[in-house]
């Protein structure tokens, strides 16, 4: 034992120099540790010292020799490095305490006590170790993770050191990974470890399995074959599963029970449980009158109807008077059972013994019985409502004056019949044209024809020109378009006009060909047409003739078309050039409108109106009137409201911001609408029809999208008369006063003023 002592004595002495670990030998026997300080002639084992100085590193661990105890002794007495005088067992004690695999402690002084204290060195994890300290750096256990979310660290390590958060990128980070790794996809995100970690190829097919509702367990066999345990030869049942005896409570009497019974019996004798009726007491249906009920707090129901008594028509010996003759018995048999004044004919028997049975006896109880079921059974009270009070409250029309109310003056355009008529931008003059080819051009305030231009074939439009720099206007007739300038022109609108419409230098020619002709006239300009549009052949008379609001675009609308070539053209003054905007166009244009402020175009067909762009060449929306077949249209100044009439009688009031339904329909005219247009600075239009009226309305519109507009019938005017069935053709407004005037199928045209 002397050795062993002295080994312990060895490992209290502090050595001054640093110890500096050396590997095995690879024939070493044993376990062993040299060191530069020590002799050649240690005994077997390494001591291991600290001095006061040590800046406590850590030595390496040593290996570990896997050779067997055996290899170890004859290795030692191989290597001869042990004295002679110890044995081998006094060896194997002295070099025993020493052969640690854990790592030792350093005996250092304390800063603080200055008392020596014993440091364990770190942890290392580099070492081959089957431990689960590898897995998870951060040791925090099982708790909330969200309260680290405003730290730095995530958790501890197994030394009590903070563990970082890793650095995340954005979302945009996170979709470039998954685009650069292909593998992206199968990492899981480890709230603990607050990064990315990859699944494995188990975890993988788990995930898999979930997602196709199969089994997690991928060994599972869901069609095992049946495993028979008790069937089956030599598996019979001979003794039973239990010898135990019968228990008591099995035929002694429950007290519990006793005691819901005597629950129940103690509510039946007090009135609480009722026991069911027999139901054989009565099997018979029983029978009462709906109409005798027991009295009640509700009014009483209401009789039933009473059968009519009956008369002597029914009676078996009725007088001869109420016996139908042949003619009345042949008239009552051919007519239907539902205009029949009775369901029976009158017969007469000498005594009450010949009469037989009443065959329509069955159908009369019936008809009876359904009778009492469809009679009401409660007497509903009629309500006392002020019709009047159902009427909107209006505007008085007197206050909502200036509007016109008489006619001021007539004029005669002959015998034949103005069709169109239309007012300078200025409302002093006015031009009408009729079926003969003459356009007569008044005086508004006075009616005094003042210029007649004569046109070889029927005038289906006339419109002047809004532009008030220049004056001049526009007749259409058979397949060509002439523009005229009026008399009595002051010189410098003349000139205007003369320069805008037979320029010295004329624009260049489109590069696609039209085949509109444009030619001017060199002669008087007060007589012939300045300028004359030819259109192509078969064109047809144009019906109307819409104005753009800046004066240098105007659309034509032709009653008949060649087939492929769409009835609707527009020109352009400044470049003498005219086009087809549409190359086929469903259903029959009847008018085309241009949009006061925005470059849009309205055209309608017989039962709808639809709104195009012309700028971005689209289609903006399609109204939907609900007329069988439109006839006249217009717009509202501010663009927001549009009007359209139709030969069935309705007028039809558009908000082009709200719905493409009508916003209101109106039914004042007695036939079909012809004519419909908007006052360009007051809040009126008016209508006209084949009745010979003209309705006026007041209709404000207000700025406030939420405020509704305001649609007042002010008055009707009758003036014309009903010619072969054609009333008031056309009307139009005075531009700067309340005045209307309008054209009518007898030939005169009429001047309405407030």
């Amino acid at each position: 034992m002397a050795p062993a002592v002295q080994i312990g004595k060895k490992r209290k002495v502090v050595a001054e120099a640093e110890p500096r670990p050396e590997p095995f030998a690879a024939n070493g026997g044993g376990l062993e540790m040299e060191s530069e300080d020590e002799d050649e002639d240690a005994d077997g084992a390494q001591e291991r010292v600290v001095s006061d100085h040590d800046d406590g590193e850590v030595d390496e661990f040593p290996e570990i020799d896997t050779r067997s105890d055996s290899d170890l002794d004859g290795s030692e007495d191989e290597g001869g490095e042990s004295d002679e005088d110890e044995d081998e067992s006094e060896d194997e004690l002295s070099s025993e305490p020493e052969h640690h695999i854990f790592p030792q402690q350093k005996t250092i002084i304390s800063g603080i006590t200055g008392q020596p204290k014993r440091v364990y060195p770190e942890i290392e994890p580099d070492y081959d170790s089957d431990s689960s300290t590898e897995d998870a750096p951060n040791r925090v256990g099982d708790i909330p993770m969200h309260w680290y979310d405003d730290m730095p660290h995530v958790g501890y390590d197994i030394n009590g050191k903070k563990v970082l958060r890793p650095a995340r990128g954005d979302e945009l980070d996170k979709f470039l990974q998954t685009v650069d790794d292909p593998e992206a996809w199968t990492t899981a995100f480890d709230k603990r470890a607050q990064m990315d970690k990859p699944l494995t190829a188990e975890e993988l097919d788990l995930i898999r399995r979930l997602q196709e509702n199969e089994n997690p367990d991928a060994g599972y066999n869901p069609y095992e074959p049946t495993v028979e345990w008790f069937t089956g030869k030599g598996k019979e049942e001979i003794m039973p599963l239990s010898a135990a005896p019968e228990p008591k409570r099995r035929w002694v009497p429950s007290k519990w029970e006793k005691q819901k019974v005597m629950k129940i019996v103690r509510a039946i004798r007090q009135g609480r449980i009722l026991p069911n009726k027999s139901r054989t007491a009565s099997t018979q249906p029983q029978f009462y009158p709906i109409w005798n009920e027991e009295p009640s707090n509700q009014p009483a129901p209401l009789p039933a109807p009473k059968p009519r008594l009956p008369t002597h028509a029914e009676s078996y010996n009725p007088p001869e008077e109420y016996l139908p003759t042949e003619s009345e018995r042949k008239e009552w048999e051919a007519t239907e059972k539902e205009d029949r004044e009775r369901d029976f004919l009158p017969q007469k028997y000498s005594s009450l013994r010949h009469v037989p049975a009443y065959d329509q006896f069955i159908q009369e109880r019936f008809s009876r019985q359904l009778d009492l079921y469809m009679a009401p059974r409660i007497q509903r009270k009629k309500l006392q409502i002020d019709p009047n009070s159902l009427v909107p409250k209006l505007p008085s029309p007197n206050s909502l004056k200036p509007f016109p109310t008489y006619m001021s003056l007539q004029v005669s355009h002959g015998n034949a019949r103005p069709r169109t008529v239309s007012v300078s931008p200025d409302g002093i003059w006015a031009a009408s044209g009729d079926d003969s080819g003459v356009v007569n051009m008044w005086e508004v305030t006075v009616g005094k024809v003042v210029k007649s231009w004569k046109f070889e074939g029927k005038v289906g439009a006339v419109e002047w020109c809004p532009r008030t720099d220049v004056n001049f206007l526009v007749v259409g007739i058979d397949e060509a378009l002439h523009i005229v300038v009026p008399p009595y022109l002051p010189p410098n609108v003349l000139a205007a006009t003369v320069t805008l419409l037979a320029p010295s230098t004329l624009p260049p020619q489109p590069a696609t060909p039209s085949p509109v002709k444009w030619k001017s006239s060199s002669s008087d300009v007060s007589d012939k047409p300045v300028l004359s549009i030819t259109l192509p052949p078969s064109s047809g008379l144009p019906k109307q003739i819409a104005w753009h609001r800046k004066g240098d675009y105007f659309a034509t609308l032709h009653i008949a078309s060649t087939e492929g070539q769409s009835g609707v053209w527009i020109h352009q003054l400044s470049r003498r050039h005219s086009q087809a905007p549409f190359k086929k166009v469903k259903g029959t244009v009847q008018l085309v409108l241009f949009h006061p402020t925005k470059p849009d175009f309205f055209v309608a067909t017989q039962r709808y109106v639809r709104m195009y762009n012309l700028a971005e060449q689209k289609l903006l929306k399609t109204l939907q009137p609900g007329i069988k077949w439109i006839s006249s249209m217009d717009v509202h100044p501010l663009g927001d409201h549009l009007i359209v009439g139709g030969y069935d009688r309705k007028l039809c009031w558009f908000d082009l911001e709200l719905s493409d339904k009508p916003y209101k329909v109106l039914r004042y005219h007695t036939r079909a609408i012809r004519s419909l247009h908007f006052h360009p600075t007051y809040p009126l239009f008016a209508s006209s029809s084949d009745d010979g009226s003209i309705q006026i309305f007041h209709a404000r519109v207000y700025n406030d999208l939420m405020t509704d507009p305001l649609i007042v019938p002010l008055k009707i005017l009758r003036g014309h008369r009903v010619r072969d069935g054609l009333g008031v053709l056309s009307v139009r407004w005075v531009p700067r006063q309340p005045w209307l005037v309008s054209a009518g199928a007898e030939g005169e045209l009429g001047v309405w003023c407030s």
